[in-house]
């Protein structure tokens, strides 16, 4: 565990945030690269995924390491890290961006849903996709993939730093996923951007309606006039947001 643990107040700020801004705000700290690549929800649940990391990591499977009956082994490091994952926490898979084979199908991603987990995440695919997809949990891959994990994957550790969708992911890093995809938040940085991006949102609320009664952005988005940060102190005053 870092020092940083997850609030709940935090949680729930950060799940009524949206990945863009979280983008936007991490890009004011210098940090360019937190997008996973190519990982889209399954099946999208209409609410955001939030949690701190708990990871796993594949290298290329050798085939006289990885026959069919290495899933009997008790110690097999893919089933002990379902087993593992703290409820809360997001299960994030490093299958090196090849989702030729599956990094998991849907008996173990319910497992980890039965289990009181928040979300599992891979830069691969995933079997069973469509099971997947009517589980109440969020889960994010690059696309389906029938074949068994072994064809082309070893699991080799559990809550190490991984790549992930080229994204360096750090155990209790803070994920939240949308509709969009998922951003890596370093958990030192997650209570300030949730109250930063709450902020951000409130205006951005404000400035949509604005510009869909016909207002210019200039000056508006960003707001580099004063007239503009006037109206949306008023504007929060009447709506209470």
């Amino acid at each position: 565990m870092t020092g940083h643990p997850l609030k709940d107040e935090t949680r729930a700020k950060l799940a009524r945030v949206s990945t863009a801004s979280l983008a936007t705000a991490l890009f004011k700290r210098g940090l360019r690269n937190q997008f996973i690549q190519g990982a889209v929800p399954v099946a999208w649940k209409g609410r955001s995924m939030v949690g701190p990391a708990f990871t796993l990591r594949y290298i290329p499977a050798r085939e006289d390491r990885n026959p069919i009956t290495v899933f009997r082994d008790p110690e097999h490091r893919q089933r002990v890290a379902v087993e593992t994952c703290p409820p809360g926490h997001v299960l994030v898979i490093d299958a090196r961006k090849d989702a030729r084979a599956a990094s998991a199908g849907s008996i173990l991603v319910t497992r980890l849903e039965m289990r009181g987990c928040a979300g599992i995440v891979t830069d691969g695919g995933f079997r069973d996709a469509e099971g997947i997809g009517r589980l109440d949990m969020p889960a994010y891959h690059a696309r389906p993939s029938a074949p068994t994990n072994l064809t082309l994957h070893e699991a080799i550790e559990i809550n190490g730093p991984i790549a992930c969708g080229d994204v360096a992911v750090f155990p209790d890093d803070v994920l939240v996923g949308d509709a969009d995809g998922v951003m890596v938040i370093p958990a030192h940085l997650a209570d300030e951007l949730a109250a930063e991006c709450t902020a951000m949102e409130s205006y951005e609320d404000f400035v949509l309606e604005r510009v869909k009664d016909g207002a210019s952005i200039i000056g508006l988005y960003p707001a580099t006039q004063q007239t503009a940060l006037d109206a949306y102190e008023d504007w929060r005053r009447k709506t209470g947001r």
